[in-house]
This record gives C-alpha cells, sequence and structure tokens, in this order.
C-alpha cells in the first residue's frame, strides 16, 4: 500500500509513515521514489502502538530523537546543533513525488494537487532546519515560509504556514518512535 492509505489506516501522518519505513518500523520497499509499504508489518506497528498507554506528560523534542529522525549532529565552539536536511519529509499534508532524475512528477499539499512547477516555491522556501541542543528548540533559516500562497489544482488559492506544517510533522514523527 502507498503512504496516503497507510496513514490513514493507522490515524498518523504521511510523514510519520515515511519516517517509520525510513528507520525499519515498518517493512516497506522504495520503488519508483514512492514507498510501498507491506500491509502485515503496518498492522503490527499499529497493535504496538495501540499497546502504549498515553504519557501525561507533554512530549520534549530531544537531540537523539532528531538524530534517530535522520539529522546529523555538528557541535562547534559551544554550539551543539542536529541538522534535519530532509525536512520536506517531514513537512505535515505535503506530498511530493519525484521522478528518479530528481524532477518533480507529483505535489499536493492536504490531498490536493498543486502544479509541479509551483513545488520550487516550497523546496526553497527554508534552507535550513536544526535542532539546538543547548536550548531544545528547532530553528528554521527561511525565506518567508511561514505564509507561501499556493495556487491548486482546481484554481483555489490558499495560503500555507510551511514552517508550522514542518515543526509538527517532526514532533509527530519523533513522539512515535
Amino acid at each position: 500500500m502507498n503512504t496516503t492509505t497507510a496513514a490513514t489506516e493507522a490515524k498518523v501522518t504521511v510523514a510519520t509513515i515515511r519516517t517509520w519505513c525510513r528507520i525499519g518500523a515498518v517493512a516497506a520497499t522504495k520503488t519508483a521514489g514512492k514507498w510501498v509499504i507491506d500491509s502485515v508489518s503496518l498492522a503490527r506497528r499499529i497493535a504496538i502502538g495501540a499497546r502504549r498507554t498515553r504519557k501525561t506528560q507533554p512530549f520534549i523534542l530531544t537531540a537523539d530523537h532528531c538524530i534517530t529522525l535522520g539529522g546529523r549532529r555538528w557541535q562547534k565552539n559551544g554550539m551543539d546543533r542536529v541538522y534535519l536536511n530532509d525536512w520536506l519529509d517531514f513537512a505535515d499534508g505535503i506530498d511530493i513525488d519525484r521522478y528518479g532524475t530528481g524532477n518533480v512528477a507529483g505535489f499536493s499539499i492536504d490531498g490536493d494537487g498543486v502544479a509541479n512547477g509551483r513545488a520550487g516555491h516550497v523546496i526553497n522556501a527554508i534552507d535550513k532546519v536544526y535542532f539546538d541542543a543547548t536550548d531544545g528548540r528547532l530553528y528554521f533559516k527561511h525565506n518567508g515560509a511561514d505564509h507561501i500562497e499556493m495556487r491548486y489544482l482546481n484554481g483555489v488559492r490558499g495560503h500555507i504556514n510551511l514552517i508550522r506544517r514542518v515543526s509538527r510533522g517532526i514532533r509527530t514523527a519523533a513522539a512515535a518512535l
């Protein structure tokens, strides 16, 4: 099954499903740039999540979470950061599929199609995402990623807050570990 179907079945975001695939929490293979998830493995992962009890304390993101999600640690001159170079994989509700060449094959936001050419606005809106281990916060170096105007294929215009979507996706994926 694909990531969208798996996310619906597991009642999590597509970004969480991608993270599960990437870290091996579910059995999946990447074919033509898209994840194909084993349904039995997904059912087992859903059952594990159902057995967990809810924590009463709020989730606190740590450097270890970010490293497990694929981040790279950088330490120098008293700075301790974990850079998340694949930040677009965590963008909640944003799905960009690519051809083998790297060109955009499909682009959607919350399931609504957007012209592939507009994907560049999203891809280039954020330069860097990193977790600062000294103060425990996520930081974004961006060019207006807090307010991007999109025109959907159905003609409707809308605005997205990319920073909020990425931040929510990172926290959701880390909490699911």
